[in-house]
């Protein structure tokens, strides 16, 4: 796969996932991502279940295509360790609470001495100005605030926060697009420093006509359940087995559904002409429609409305899905084996370039599994490495004891 990022360096800071996430998408495109984690037990996720083999699978969920180096950010050695890896590299990557990185000594006026050209892509959880700048956010806790939670569920009055963190995910894709906009911008001579989103206008961006009706009309849109809430009819419906979804989006491909559910009559019923009609008498559609259903099982209907040209699908839970003919023909789960042996089926990246998708190079990183080899790289001595280890200003996996001198010539 053509890889367009090559030669891009990103010095990964964040944590948990929506940073990481972002670092994923910049190295399936083939940025080299080294990720600086803490002594202290690195990435918080790797902390967080569910576990095999003493793995933590949330992490291995967003840290494919990375290297990890491991120190003591807090320590002199480990802050100019830091220094030189940001001097080198293209792109800073952070997700901390705000006035973290100045903590550690990294502002802004030091990130510019450090390196000028550098592009620092943070996320944060309410943005860079307003009463609530300083606070931490967290998906949940955005999806509530940012009227997500509103739109869904089984009905009026219930309110759910969607099954996967869609905040953190989105929040990293929006950066990784910001990050690259900005390394495009030197083209026009125009490069900016600074990349930022946050979780809260990330997840308004993503309230689309809901949040139009809000700002254009002053109602609050409320949850239709698995039902579209402005077309009819499109959701979820009853067969005589397991429920399927149909998505009828024109006036023509309601007609063919009629015709193909045997309900001709029904075209020219008053209640169900215009799409207006059928959204407005819903739950009269509903039960015409599951009535019809009743005929057949859902592997039976679902060929014959697809044919038909109607959007329709069966509703898989993630090991239907993840088994479907569809994901091994488009080559989705990719196995890998880590450093110490043991096998991780992952999800590649979602993207494709002149039809050749994104690969997995390498697993998600042991902690600390390429500390010594970047240090190498960087003009230390093997001596040098054993004794930070030694005094616990860095980790490496495995011992330094155990790499070559040659490692660091390797890449």
């Amino acid at each position: 796969m053509l890889k367009p990022l090559r030669g891009i360096t990103v010095i990964d800071l964040s944590r948990a996932l929506a940073g990481p996430y972002c670092t994923a998408l910049l190295a399936d495109m083939g940025a080299r991502i080294i990720k600086v984690e803490s002594v202290n037990g690195g990435d918080t996720a790797r902390q967080w279940p569910p576990f095999q083999d003493g793995h933590s699978l949330y992490f291995d969920s967003v840290n494919r295509n990375k290297v990890s180096v491991c120190i003591d950010f807090y320590s002199e050695e480990g802050r100019a360790i830091l220094s030189g890896l940001i001097a080198d590299a293209d792109v800073l990557v952070e997700n901390f609470k705000p006035g973290t990185l100045d903590k550690m000594g990294f502002t802004a006026s030091r990130l510019e001495e450090l390196n000028p050209g550098l592009v620092l892509g943070s996320v944060t959880g309410f943005g860079n100005t307003g009463p609530l700048k300083d606070d931490a956010g967290l998906d949940q806790v955005i999806q509530g605030m940012s009227g997500l939670m509103s739109v869904t569920g089984p009905g009026p009055g219930s309110a759910y926060r969607v099954g996967v963190p869609i905040v953190d995910i989105t929040s990293g894709m929006i950066c990784a697009f910001g990050i690259v906009s900005a390394l495009l911008g030197v083209r026009n001579g125009e490069r900016p420093s600074r990349v930022s989103t946050s979780l809260l206008e990330t997840a308004l961006n993503l309230s689309a006509f809901q949040g139009q009706k809000a700002l254009s009309l002053g109602e609050a849109p409320t949850p239709q359940g698995n039902n579209h809430p402005v077309i009819a009819p499109y959701g979820m419906f009853a067969t005589a087995t397991e429920s399927i979804n149909i998505a009828v989006g024109s006036d023509k491909q309601w007609r063919a559904f009629c015709g193909l559910l045997g309900a001709a009559s029904a075209v020219d019923d008053p209640r169900f002409i215009t799409g207006a009609d059928r959204s407005a008498n819903r739950d009269q559609l509903t039960e015409l429609i599951e009535t019809a259903l009743s005929s057949k099982t859902a592997a039976e209907w679902v060929p014959l409305i697809s044919q038909a040209g109607i959007p329709c699908g069966p509703i898989y839970d993630y090991t239907q899905a993840l088994a479907s003919e569809q994901v091994a023909a488009l080559g989705l789960v990719q196995q890998r084996q880590r450093r110490d042996g043991s096998r991780l089926p992952l999800l590649r990246g979602p993207l494709s370039l002149d039809g050749e998708a994104s690969e997995i190079l390498s697993p998600p990183p042991l902690l600390g599994e390429h500390t010594a080899e970047v240090l190498l790289e960087r003009g230390m001595t093997h001596d040098d490495v054993t004794r930070l280890e030694r005094e616990g200003r860095v980790v490496c996996q495995p011992a330094s004891a155990q790499v070559p001198e040659t490692m660091g010539a390797q890449q």
